[in-house]
């Protein structure tokens, strides 16, 4: 695997292969999303689109990142969404790095969405689809988030199939600004257990698979097959 690690600026041509990440928090709710029971993600362009979509279907379950305001039901906190049945619901997510991050990739061949919680899963799928240059999105603090990039680097190094011992990157990602703004409570709609959430390593055995469905961007679990089924799919 020939990887690149860019920043949303940085992003100047459309890669075939995306993997979006965003450790915390988007990523890491949208699979909690999808371990809720949710059936997709819809990943908005804009809090103004999320409240539309919301409206004209109003049992869809629309999150914001942080406090709580009209229209949206709930906030990008995977602490805060681990209670809720989202039973074949729609979700609409905004956020202002992970959602962004995805759409700037909107036209690659193929987008991943990811945190640590799927990052073995992850892997697997670009191993399996034998992705050659695949350019890894850090999405928080313009590409230079530690949690981002350690958790990126981790999933680039397992999906060459070796032995890649997680603690290193975990760490990293512990110790990143945006874990201690979360654990210190500087951002807004955070649960106590956020962090400890966002750094459950392989918590999902799937991965998140973004593409356009009638005009959105709509993210989707993708169950992938153990290392002794691996077969093209």
């Amino acid at each position: 695997m020939d990887p690149r690690f860019l920043g949303i600026p940085e992003l100047v041509e459309t890669p075939r292969v995306a993997v979006v990440v965003d450790v915390m928090r988007a990523f890491t709710v949208a699979a909690w999303a999808f371990a809720q029971g949710a059936e997709k993600v819809v990943l908005a362009e804009s809090l103004d689109e999320a409240l539309a979509l919301k409206a004209r279907q109003p049992d869809w379950v629309a999150i914001k990142d942080g406090p709580s305001a009209p229209g949206f039901d709930t906030v990008n906190s995977p602490g805060l969404l681990r209670s809720i049945d989202l039973g074949g619901r729609t979700v609409v997510q905004k956020t202002t790095a992970g959602t962004v991050g995805a759409l700037a990739v909107k036209e690659a061949s193929l987008v991943l969405c990811a945190g640590f919680v799927v990052a073995e899963a992850t892997a697997r799928l670009l191993r399996i689809r034998e992705c050659d240059g695949v350019t890894f999105v850090i999405t928080g603090e313009g590409g230079h988030a530690d949690e981002d990039l350690a958790c990126a680097q981790y999933i680039a190094r397992r999906a060459t199939g070796a032995g890649t011992d997680a603690t290193e990157f975990l760490r990293r990602a512990g110790e990143s600004r945006a874990a201690a703004e979360l654990a210190q409570g500087v951002r807004q709609g955070v649960h106590p257990d956020d962090v400890a959430l966002c750094l459950e390593l392989d918590r999902f055995p799937f991965a998140m698979v973004a593409a356009s469905e009638d005009s959105l961007m709509v993210l989707r679990p993708r169950t992938v097959p153990s290392p002794t089924d691996e077969a093209p799919i």
